[in-house]
């Protein structure tokens, strides 16, 4: 249909720039040759039985009626995808996955109003929760974790309660039905180590057994440093069992290794 007509747009005009003029007749499209072809004239439009319907009244329809059915449609995809790059500062990409369905940018924005940080939300909701349940089969709408017990878990992140990494474990157990994040937290003793003392006395430990790898960070260039601070890190976090504020044990290295 759409070539028939494509192609009738270009016949009928080319007809008309040529100063001739289109006659009024049923024609025939042939798609295997991309052309129309006569197949019977029309000298009126009455020949269509184009006849007005007595029994039909006619419609009316006032300014003041499309405003109010204007009024009452929910927001549409498009705008919704505007409104999420202005107000949640997302990517365009972000902002169209997560208004792939009316149920899932609305699980978002609730997420967003339970935690307060949309960038972090946005990941968590399109890389965590819409990876498990592509890997579960289910649909948002069957998603055995609320928006608001997702956003419960994102503010722990946030106020440094654990670490990403850690939330990923916390988010797997929510996700079996173990309880809410703070309740996990607390459960598994999984709160992030902030304390300063405790930290210091794990960075020691690390540096200690250490020996070879801190005077090869004395004597190396910025890169090799870089890349030993990261083991360091690591080593802090395998004894830790992940519970180490990452940004105090830089602080605390970046202190003792001078």
């Amino acid at each position: 249909m759409e070539k028939a007509i494509r192609h009738e747009i270009e016949r009928q005009s080319d007809i008309l720039d040529d100063g001739g003029k289109v006659a009024q007749e049923t024609r025939l499209y042939d798609a295997d040759r991309d052309e129309t072809r006569p197949m019977r004239s029309k000298e009126v439009a009455n020949d269509y039985r184009y006849f007005p319907e007595p029994d039909l009244l006619p419609v009316v329809i006032d300014d003041a009626y499309i405003e109010a059915i204007r009024a009452a449609l929910p927001e549409l995809p498009a705008a919704k995808r505007i409104r999420f790059t202005l107000q949640y500062g997302l990517s365009q990409y972000d902002a169209s996955v997560l208004t792939d369905s009316r149920a899932l940018a609305e699980y978002f924005e609730l997420v967003v109003a339970e935690c307060g940080d949309a960038k972090i939300a946005a990941n968590w909701v399109q890389v965590e929760l819409l990876g498990q349940l592509n890997r579960d089969e289910r649909g948002i709408e069957d998603c055995p974790v609320s928006a608001a017990d997702l956003g419960a878990l994102i503010r722990r992140i946030l106020d440094n309660s654990i670490s990403g990494k850690i939330a990923k474990q916390v988010f797997e157990a929510m996700w079996q039905g173990e309880g809410s994040a703070d309740a996990i937290i607390a459960a598994k003793g999984l709160q992030q180590v902030s304390d300063t003392g405790a930290l210091e006395a794990i960075v020691d430990d690390v540096l200690g057994a250490n020996a070879a790898q801190v005077q090869q960070y004395l004597d190396a260039d910025d890169a090799k440093r870089k890349k030993l601070v990261g083991f360091f890190v690591g080593q802090v976090m395998k004894l830790s069992k992940g519970q180490a504020n990452p940004q105090m044990v830089n602080d605390l290295l970046a202190k003792k290794l001078v």
